[in-house]
């Protein structure tokens, strides 16, 4: 007995020590994995930070000098301030950055989707696109492209990203959403990409800073460790201020394999959505063909600190969803220089500052124009002689024969302006925006002249729009990639059409298929045809048009018709509902309903016409075959009866019979006629 205590006793003993070393097993792992972790970031994000060092600096020093008119160096205007002389900021860059930026929002550039294999449909490429109009919509896209490409425009580039957010506060369901970066030195991309839409990242960082109070109040179990204190100098940045904690947004793609299956009925799927759908698989009879591995990334997001990962989260998409928008792009040695537009025309703009400066220099400090005249001739009225150059007297004597004279004045300092206008037109030159542009008057009087002076300045400033247009690409490909992981399963979604009319749609359920006059269809038993929207079968892909909005469109087209109405003004019955539709004033849909209403019952009429015409027809017709028969039957008779006295009234009867047949089929000819030279009745459009 007491040996099976002693027993028990030392294995107890040996569990606990067994136990002890396991535990410090663990933490020497978890210490390991996250010293490798760590030692793993930093050198991430030292290579982001090397690699767009150069670019940020100039870019933060374009964006003080372009957007917050700091152009005198700090010396100059010290110098000059200490010996009382002006210093004049006269910033004519945001006009020109302001001439690209709203050029675009004029012309959006807008995502259109396509099928691109046998699965895909025509119908849901609408719903892709309607859906994407209200992600845009919904999101305030516009404000995300807007300050992406005048971040480009001012400093070299900028950002914007895709993120997803909860429907309404008591829904699981996702909606996607382009959000805008306000802050582009907050994005740190991968220094090894060489694509232009940075579809090849394979890492990025976010930072932001976070006030202690709000950091303990969102993460309250987590240490408030700065990145500073592990030798992250690269995270310390010109806009942080005071002790805030900061946090970084760590993403990363890797690649990945994943076995496909092809199943019996063609459909391609996962091994794992196979593997959790099989009993429903196999009871419909579905079997699996063939398998493959597929090469596919996965993408992770991390939330991190100087200490620890706060949170860690599985991206849904195979793309890093930070898209940027970059200006103009050299690519030297390997190395990629994002210019902005105002970069070379930084010194024009000293050298106009420097000139206006001094020509207001010199006119304001001049000496007032003095009175020259005899000794003692200011004698009387000396007075008002002393401030003849300040106030205004209605008279003032001198003393002596001859009047006292004024002295001409030297006059603008003639160079110094012409220096000025030489700086100003070296800044339109460097930038390629001239006068026409900048909607000033130029030589140029017709109006086409005028346009075609400002085609000049829009083609050499369109890489900045077309460099948007590559960047919003990129992002309905990753939308693209999002919507059938997203919407996925039984729901109803909004969607927006090219007008901004928003509708319905259900998916995963079937729904009636419609035909093209918006009616159900039918099969051959009257039964309803249905089918089901599933966003996630077929391949699609996307274009970009860059163009006038709806809206300018729309006025375009009114002004269109109304000349072709001018020109052709029988076209008024055909076309007036389409013309009120795409005018912009109150009630012109209205108007645009009652004139479609008002074709319809025109078209009815002239069908009704028609059919009476075609009727009426169809009785003389029956009424000659009628009179023929009669005719016939008399003719018998009358050779069957030669000798009866009651020959010759039968005579006269079938003369009447055959005056009637004749009248009848002179009518019947003309009605004809009349019928096939009437026009076609009008089909509303």
């Amino acid at each position: 007995m007491r040996g099976e205590k002693r027993a028990q006793s030392f294995r107890a003993s040996l569990a606990i020590l067994r136990a002890r070393k396991f535990r410090r097993f663990n933490r020497g792992l978890a210490r390991g994995e996250q010293e490798h972790r760590d030692e793993h970031v930093k050198e991430s994000f030292e290579q982001c930070a090397e690699r767009e060092q150069q670019n940020r600096a100039d870019a933060l020093d374009d964006i003080r000098f372009a957007r917050l008119a700091e152009q005198w160096p700090d010396a100059v205007r010290r110098s000059r301030e200490r010996e009382g002389r002006p210093c004049l900021t006269i910033n004519r860059l945001p006009a020109f950055v302001r001439q690209v930026v709203n050029d675009a929002r004029q012309n959006k550039p807008s995502i259109k989707v396509h099928p691109a294999d046998s699965k895909a449909d025509p119908q849901t490429a609408e719903i892709y696109n309607g859906l994407i109009r209200n992600i845009e919509v919904t999101s305030k896209a516009d404000v995300a492209y807007d300050t992406a490409l005048e971040s480009a425009a001012s400093g070299g580039f900028g950002y914007f990203r895709i993120a997803t957010r909860y429907s309404c506060d008591d829904s699981f369901d996702l909606d996607l959403a382009i959000d805008r970066i306000a802050n582009p030195f907050s994005v740190y991309g991968d220094p090894h990409s060489v694509a232009a839409d940075s579809a090849d990242w394979n890492t990025a960082f976010v930072v932001d800073r976070i006030a202690r109070p709000q950091f303990q109040k969102q993460y309250r179990n987590a240490e408030e460790v700065d990145w500073d204190g592990l030798g992250y100098d690269g995270l310390e940045a010109p806009w942080s201020e005071g002790k805030d904690i900061l946090v970084a947004e760590w993403w990363s793609r890797e690649k990945v394999k994943r076995t496909i299956l092809l199943l019996s009925d063609q459909t391609i799927m996962g091994a794992d959505v196979y593997l959790a759908n099989k009993g429903l698989l196999d009871a419909m009879g579905v079997t699996v063909l063939g398998e493959r591995e597929a090469a596919s990334h996965k993408v992770t997001q991390r939330l991190l600190t100087g200490a620890e990962v706060l949170e860690t989260n599985a991206w849904a998409g195979k793309f890093i969803p930070l898209v940027p928008v970059y200006g103009e792009e050299i690519n030297l040695e390997g190395r990629r220089h994002l210019r902005s537009l105002v970069r070379d025309a930084k010194d024009p703009q000293r050298m106009f500052n420097y000139w206006r400066t001094t020509t207001t220099e010199l006119v304001a400090l001049a000496p007032k124009t003095p009175f020259i005249g005899p000794k003692g001739a200011f004698a009387t009225d000396a007075a008002k002689w002393e401030t003849a150059n300040t106030d205004t007297h209605a008279y003032i004597e001198y003393d002596g024969a001859v009047p006292p004279q004024r002295q001409a004045f030297a006059g603008v300092p003639a160079g110094a302006l012409q220096e000025a206008l030489n700086a100003s037109d070296d800044m339109k030159s460097i930038i390629g925006l001239f006068d026409a542009s900048l909607g000033a008057r130029s030589n140029e009087t017709s109006g086409r002249a005028i346009i075609a002076r400002q085609r000049e300045g829009d083609v050499s400033t369109f890489h900045f729009i077309d460099n948007l247009s590559r960047a919003i690409e990129h992002g309905g490909r990753i939308l693209i990639d999002l919507i059938p992981k997203v919407y996925s399963g039984e729901r109803i979604v909004r969607v927006l059409g090219q007008d901004g009319a928003a509708s319905s749609i259900q998916l995963g359920r079937p729904v009636p298929r419609m035909g093209p006059d918006g009616q159900p269809m039918m099969d051959q038993t009257g039964a309803a045809l249905s089918r089901i929207f599933d966003l996630g079968a077929g391949k699609y892909d996307l274009t970009v048009e860059t163009g006038p909005s709806y809206t300018t469109k729309r006025e375009e087209a009114a002004s269109q018709m109304i000349e072709l109405l001018r020109a052709f003004p029988a076209a008024a019955p055909v076309i007036g509902d389409l013309l009120a539709k795409n005018l912009d004033w109150p009630g012109a849909d209205e108007i645009a309903k009652r004139l479609s209403a008002m074709q319809g019952m025109q078209m009815q009429g002239q069908a009704s016409a028609g059919q009476g015409g075609n009727n009426a027809a169809q009785q003389m017709q029956k009424q000659m075959f009628v009179l023929q028969q009669a005719l016939s039957a008399a003719q018998s008779e009358l050779s069957a009866a030669k000798n009866d006295r009651a020959i010759d009234a039968r005579k006269l009867e079938i003369d009447a019979y055959k005056a009637e047949t004749d009248r009848m089929k002179i009518v019947n000819d003309a009605r004809r006629e009349a019928l096939k030279s009437a026009p076609a009745p009008v089909m509303a459009r």
